[in-house]
């Protein structure tokens, strides 16, 4: 389904974004835009839309499952001013999630269970945001896949993450149940990775609510929307598994030189799996059974 721009989405489709789950999916080049959408419809989302320039084309299968809306991706603050745009026209309540092409979400038991259902037993727990960590992937051979960019080879970090304190706005104390997390190719390739763009957190899936904003650090203007959990207990979180800062700093040619290989002795084979994400503690299921 083709759009001529995101007001016409916006318009058009107002009774899309009264509950959800609605997928934004930003795309920044043509690598894996297919198996990003089709992982995406898979987890069972009832919206998906493909945010991304008219140069580039999409299976026939998926063309009649999402909606295309023109967009350009070059500068990151489009992206954020385009997701504030959706949560305004968003009816408050309405699940909304945002990822880039070549990001797969992963969630625990995703291969039995909806991205719905889990959401459904997360409002449940009076949470209104879930905390994403953004897992970084690479290709295990850069000399045969030299955009770092594999789904049969894909590997991940098995450790190295770690998390410090996120203080207020004044500096002078930390937040209540927020953190800033690090690790990945972005902790180990830091020298490459300006500092603002270090951190590993990000909060992909979000009630919309009269007044919200995201800030240009994936975290909103609201601080409980920012918490990893609630007061009482453990809440669930999920992981988005991404290949955009390898295949960044391959494409850069300040750091793609520098590069010859992702691999160290922490990588592991990605197994496509929440099993394994759990088994690592790279996302948590909670209360959720």
């Amino acid at each position: 389904m083709m759009h001529s721009s995101l007001d016409d989405f916006l318009k058009q489709h107002k009774a899309l974004l009264v509950t959800g789950p609605v997928a934004l999916i930003f795309v920044e080049d043509d690598v894996e835009i297919a198996s990003t959408l089709r992982h995406h419809l898979q987890s069972g989302f009832t919206t998906v839309v493909a945010l991304m320039p008219d140069a580039f084309d999409l299976p026939r299968d998926i063309k009649p499952k999402v909606h295309r809306v023109p967009f350009d991706c070059s500068a990151p603050e489009q992206v954020f001013a385009a997701i504030n745009q959706v949560i305004g026209a968003a009816t408050p309540g309405c699940w909304l999630y945002y990822c880039y092409n070549a990001e797969y979400l992963f969630f625990p038991f995703c291969e039995t269970r909806t991205v719905a259902e889990m959401l459904t037993f997360h409002r449940e727990e009076r949470r209104a945001a879930m905390l994403t960590y953004v897992i970084d992937l690479y290709a295990g051979d850069l000399t045969q896949h030299p955009n770092a960019v594999s789904l049969e080879t894909a590997y991940l970090d098995k450790s190295g993450y770690y998390a410090q304190s996120r203080n207020n706005a004044q500096g002078d104390a930390p937040c209540e149940r927020q953190l800033d997390f690090f690790g990945g190719v972005r902790w180990r390739q830091e020298e490459h990775i300006p500092p603002d763009s270090r951190k590993i957190d990000r909060i992909s899936l979000f009630q919309a609510r009269d007044g919200l904003v995201l800030n240009a650090n994936h975290t909103f203007n609201l601080q409980e929307y920012n918490t990893y959990a609630c007061p009482w207990h453990h809440n669930l979180t999920a992981a988005i598994c991404s290949f955009r800062t390898a295949k960044a700093l391959k494409r850069n040619p300040g750091s793609t030189f520098a590069i010859s290989s992702f691999r160290w002795h922490n990588s592991t084979p990605f197994e496509w799996h929440s099993r394994q994400l759990l088994d690592l503690g790279l996302i948590e299921p909670g209360q959720w059974f």
